[in-house]
Order: C-alpha cells, then structure tokens, then sequence
C-alpha cells in the first residue's frame, strides 16, 4: 500500500521516498540496503509514470534525447561524490532551497507559460538542469521530483503538468544509474523490492493520469504540499542532528 501511494504522490510531485524509505527502515533494512532498495522498487514507478507521459504526448522526444543521459551521467557522479563529502552537510541548504521552491510555485501565475526558448538554448538549458538534480539525486536525493520540476518551470518555460513529464525522464534515468549502481554492490533486497515494485508500477501509472487529466492546477498544489512535508522532515532531522 505505501508504494502505491508512492508512487501516485511521486508521478505528480516527487517525494514518493518519504513513505517508502521510512517503510522499508520499519522493517528492519539497514540503511544502506533499505537506500538501494528504496531505488530499486522505486524505478518501476518512475518508468510507469513517464509512460503514462509519454502516451498523452506530453513528454517531448528531442528534449529527452538529452535530458536522459545527463540525468544518468549527473546521477552517477553524484553517486561518486558521496564518499568524498557527507550528505548531511547539505541538510540545511537544502531546506532553505525547499522553502525558496515552495514560495515561488505557490505564487507564480497560472496564466500559460512563456514560449520555450529556441531549440539549441532549449536543450541546453534542459540538459544542464538534468544533470546538476541528476547529480544531486544520487548524492542526496529528497525531493529530486521537486526540484526538477521547479527547474522546468522556471527556467525551461514549461507548465506544471508538462514539466512533471519532463522531470520523470530524468527521475527514471536518476533511479535507474542509482539501482545499477546499488545492485552491482549487492545493496538491493531484490525479495523486498519486486513486491513493492508492483505497487509503484500501479501508482505511477494512476499518479501520471491524475496530472494529464486535471492539469497544472493539480500539480502545483501537490508540488507545495510535498515540499511542505519534506521542509518539515528535513528541519526535523537537521534539529536532531
């Protein structure tokens, strides 16, 4: 049941992990092999959503071409670049980008989006945000959906729903290199994660058709409110620490 929600809440806004990660600690994993596993059911999700996208023509060909190898190539380096830096030392800055996120999205205009900008500033403003939040997906990791949607609406001139099709081109890719990664150093319980998998794979599918079918209004608001949820986890965290 929680990777269903999951996975519903992670094809509109991201933060599917803050249910799954929590579950899968609950049940005993260590934390290493309940990060690896949270990715390797989690994939399944993000690859549902994206084509569902994809089916109501929301995810654009050319634009994928190249954010999804800068989402993989961003989140393996990421991925490298935790063993010479602690995640922790981004806890409060990610917060305070969180909060900037949250503010920005709930006060922008619903009024349609600025045309995107010409094809060769189009890809190389999609390929650059792929790839800094690919990056800090597989060094960090909360709210990854978040910020790539923030991303695309901001700086790429998408709307709401069609910058969560966008950023699940790149989620999928993030999680992809990230499962390769964790498997090939035997950090995922493939027995937890295939079961958990099914229900990713169900909620990605039933999140992506609330966004094409009710829009950006939708989005937004889940956006905000997933933000809120992970504002309040982060500062509980960094409180403790």
């Amino acid at each position: 049941m929680a990777s269903f929600v999951a996975g519903t809440v992670d094809a509109i806004a991201g933060g599917g992990g803050l249910l799954t990660l929590p579950a899968l600690l609950a049940a005993g994993l260590p934390p290493g092999l309940a990060l690896g596993t949270n990715k390797g059911q989690s994939v399944f999700g993000s690859g549902a959503a994206l084509l569902r996208f994809a089916r109501a023509g929301l995810v654009d060909g050319r634009v994928a071409r190249v954010t999804f190898p800068a989402g993989l190539l961003g989140s393996l380096a990421g991925a490298a670049l935790v063993l010479l830096v602690p995640p922790t030392a981004l806890r409060p800055i990610v917060l305070g980008l969180l909060v900037v996120v949250a503010v920005v999205l709930a006060v922008r205009p619903a009024a349609p989006p600025a045309p995107r900008p010409g094809v060769h500033r189009s890809l190389a403003v999609a390929a650059a945000i792929a790839g800094v939040v690919g990056a800090y997906d597989g060094f960090f990791g909360p709210g990854t959906g978040t910020f790539l949607i923030f991303g695309f609406v901001i700086f790429f001139g998408a709307g709401m729903r069609e910058a969560s099709a966008d950023a699940k081109v790149v989620n999928f890719a993030s999680n992809l290199a990230a499962v390769v990664l964790f498997a090939s150093r035997g950090m995922v319980a493939w027995s937890v994660a295939l079961p958990m998998a099914a229900g990713q794979f169900a909620g990605g599918l039933a999140g992506a058709h609330l966004a094409v079918r009710n829009g950006d209004r939708l989005v937004r608001w889940v956006v905000v409110g997933v933000v809120m949820v992970l504002v309040v986890k982060l500062g509980v965290d960094l409180a403790r620490s």
